[in-house]
């Protein structure tokens, strides 16, 4: 019977400890608001969070998606990363790694309707 109960509980943390097998620890997280400034040197945005009025820097990398969007709507362009200035919008996806830097998968330039 102990033999049972070792083996079972050998192969229960070896199933928990093999890779795949563990959640994701990486969970995708949401910057949202306002360029502040940007580096194209260092692949880094500055956005003013809304909800907390702080910056957070925004990594990127040559994997980052880059799109544009009008509010409400459901067309999305794909757009070059020189298109997003200091004072968009901007919506950006990502992960927070080890170090608590957050590294963008994509982020959208958010476009206003111009008034008619």
């Amino acid at each position: 019977m102990f033999k049972k109960m070792a083996a079972l509980l050998f192969m229960l943390v070896l199933v928990f400890a093999t890779p795949g097998f563990a959640q994701d620890s990486q969970k995708e997280s949401r910057v949202e608001g306002p360029v502040v400034r940007s580096s194209k040197d260092n692949s880094t945005l500055t956005v003013r969070v809304r909800s907390t009025n702080s910056e957070r820097t925004v990594h990127y990398d040559s994997s980052t998606k880059w799109v544009s969007q009008y509010h409400g709507d459901k067309k999305v362009n794909n757009i070059d990363s020189s298109e997003v200035k200091d004072g968009d919008q901007v919506i950006c996806l990502g992960t927070n790694d080890e170090k608590g830097e957050f590294h963008a998968t994509t982020v959208s330039k958010r476009l206003s309707h111009s008034p008619h």
